[in-house]
């Protein structure tokens, strides 16, 4: 078998500045259209099922339909309070999208980011309630350390079944998901109740209760800087920096280094990451405790960031910022940036469904129904063939040319190795997207 290789010279570096900014807002625009055109489709289906739903003329139909959204919008991003009541509804979202998104690059389907939480914030409180005298700046990194520790464990469980048992990552991730959801329950309404309440445990030690955003601010940066009248009111605290912090970590992940390159290759093509000597099964075990781990730091961080600071009783089965992750890593393209709006998406569709029902009278399931139809139009692939459609000079990104035949030099691959044969079959590539292989670490 032979591939080509292109000689470049010394003097074919890489495109010019400029066209680096243009390739770069190409593929911005080509990474944000299809969620974008996803939401907007869910939103005028939402509508119809509004104007169907209520009574009177098409005219008053449609308002309600408007009133319906300027409710959900204001409801949710309409002020700086409810903003920050959003923003505690993403921080969660964003750790748990992440734990989703990285398994969807090796091809995995991670359904068990909420057990993982479950078994993250239960460890964590045991930490809590083991050393409850310990200082805070000692305590809070033993429970964080604590709770990712148990999300590994939890997602190494079904990354090491799927690579060496060949058992389907959705199976055991919901089976796990219900032990996780179970043994918590016993936990909390058992060893860890609290004598003064039915099924709760009592609130984790003052010292680990995580400071709220605003409240930080005026104790810091406030106290030279106009402050922040009532800070208590905006109850976002640090986890959501945290958060951002670690979309930034995910992105390191999965772009700068040999090990995200190996996952992407893994996710697209299994069969041509083994014949380039990519450990493939230990890859997907690391793959799964990692998104394990993240998912577990959200369940820590939960509990020590928002009010009651305690566990409850069925709260996680009832939970569903697992299952919602799933949305908002299949509408952010498994991106960094994507990932932060689809978090504030559905976020910010939970926080506004009360204001939408007190006042437009809309039942709050419409924030269910949306989030259905905004999974539905990513399925249903609508974007490729409206682009298909669409006049050249519109489109965001185009394919990129094909290199010329001068300059090339044929190389031929090995075709034995061990006494075995191994190649990868005809009409299979190494499936990278488009950029990968400029973004590839180089080693050496």
């Amino acid at each position: 078998m032979a591939m080509p290789t292109v000689q470049r010279s010394e003097t074919e570096k890489g495109p010019p500045p400029s066209s680096k900014f243009l390739i770069g807002v190409r593929r911005l625009g080509s990474a944000i259209s299809r969620p974008v055109l996803a939401v907007i489709l869910a939103i005028i289906a939402g509508g119809i099922v509004i104007m169907i739903t209520s009574s009177g003329s098409l005219g008053d139909r449609f308002s309600n339909a408007i009133g319906a959204y300027q409710a959900l919008y204001s409801g949710s991003f309409g002020s700086l309070q409810s903003f920050a009541f959003t923003l505690v509804n993403v921080t969660p979202l964003i750790f748990a999208g992440i734990s989703v998104a990285i398994a969807f690059r090796a091809g995995l389907f991670n359904i068990g980011a909420e057990g993982q939480l479950a078994v993250g914030a239960v460890a964590a409180y045991l930490v809590g309630f083991k050393a409850p005298t310990m200082p805070g700046w000692v305590l809070v990194p033993l429970m964080v350390l604590a709770s990712m520790l148990a999300g590994a464990v939890w997602g190494g469980i079904v990354g090491a079944l799927k690579a060496w048992r060949g058992a389907h990552e959705v199976v055991t991730t919901i089976m796990l998901n219900w032990i996780a959801f179970f043994v918590a329950d016993y936990l909390i309404t058992g060893p860890l109740k609290s004598p003064d309440l039915a099924d709760a445990t009592a609130p984790v030690p003052v010292q680990t209760q995580l400071p709220q955003i605003a409240v930080l601010y005026n104790h810091t940066l406030g106290t030279f800087l106009p402050a922040i009248d009532s800070p208590t009111q905006y109850l976002v605290d640090i986890s959501f920096i945290l958060a951002l912090i670690a979309l930034v970590v995910y992105w390191f992940i999965m772009k700068r280094t040999t090990f995200g390159y190996e996952v992407r290759v893994i996710g697209q093509n299994p069969q041509a990451a083994r014949y380039a000597g990519i450990p493939v099964k230990k890859n997907i075990f690391a793959v799964m405790a990692i998104a394990g781990a993240f998912a577990g730091l959200a369940g820590s961080l939960r509990l020590m960031g928002q009010p009651p600071y305690q566990l409850i009783g069925s709260t996680f089965r009832l939970d569903s910022v697992g299952f919602d992750a799933i949305g908002v890593a299949l509408l952010g393209h498994m991106t960094s940036i994507g990932i932060l709006f689809g978090a504030l998406l559905f976020g910010g569709l939970r926080q506004g469904a009360g204001l939408m029902q007190l006042q437009a009278g809309i039942p709050g399931d419409l924030v269910f129904i949306i989030q259905a139809l905004v999974l539905f139009s990513i399925a249903a692939e609508f974007l490729p063939v409206i682009r298909r459609n669409m006049p050249r000079w519109l489109l965001f990104s185009r394919k990129p040319a094909l290199v010329g035949a001068s300059g090339l030099t044929v190389v031929d691959l090995p075709q034995e190795e061990n006494g075995k044969k191994d190649s990868v079959p005809p009409g299979e590539s190494m499936g990278l997207d488009a950029g990968d292989s400029a973004n590839s670490p180089k080693e050496g």
